[in-house]
């Protein structure tokens, strides 16, 4: 009789560490944090697993560490990843596209490129609301799961460009939660 009743717990305590479990693919989470605090992205290698590789590699040595957030459109998105910190760097080979059916909501993670699809290296964008005008031209590597309030502190651009007057705000330090000390 006692078998029977605690069935059910242990499949509801089961379910819950396998959530959490997921919910805590440490390889596949970024950290990056900002002069008010740590954003947490997830990495989509199912979406991107080219482009999540090469955020992963540049980011574990320590290419992404103190660049600055070039372009910030109010109401649109920031941008970084550019070493020179002018929009027209970048870094690591360039990548074919791969753009998947994900939407461009909130939060979202894309890589920033040229006119060619196949051009983006190492920039790239975080969008502060829906902006479906995106999808299926720009690639979904991520999806920011906490600090957004800290990517909506991102100092803003001027007009349309969005080029953001010195100083800007910078990434202070990107890292593979598996990887990270802290």
């Amino acid at each position: 009789m006692m078998r029977l009743a605690l069935t059910p717990l242990f499949v509801a305590i089961s379910f819950m560490f396998a959530g959490a479990t997921a919910a805590m693919d440490k390889e596949n989470t970024l950290y990056i944090d900002l002069k008010d605090g740590r954003v947490v992205i997830e990495m989509r290698p199912d979406l991107a697993p080219k482009h999540v590789a090469q955020i992963k590699k540049l980011a574990r040595e320590g290419k992404y560490d103190g660049v600055v957030f070039h372009r910030v459109i109010e109401g649109f998105m920031a941008q970084t990843g550019d070493p020179t910190g002018t929009g027209s760097g970048g870094m690591g080979e360039t990548l074919k596209s791969e753009f998947s059916k994900e939407p461009h909501v909130r939060g979202s993670v894309s890589m920033a490129r040229t006119s060619d699809p196949n051009s983006a290296r190492s920039q790239f964008f975080i969008v502060f609301k829906d902006s479906n005008f995106l999808d299926g031209q720009y690639t979904v590597w991520g999806k920011v799961t906490s600090g957004m309030e800290f990517v909506d502190k991102i100092k803003r651009g001027q007009g349309q460009s969005g080029s953001v007057p010195p100083p800007p705000d910078k990434m202070i330090k990107v890292q593979v939660a598996a990887d990270a000390k802290d």
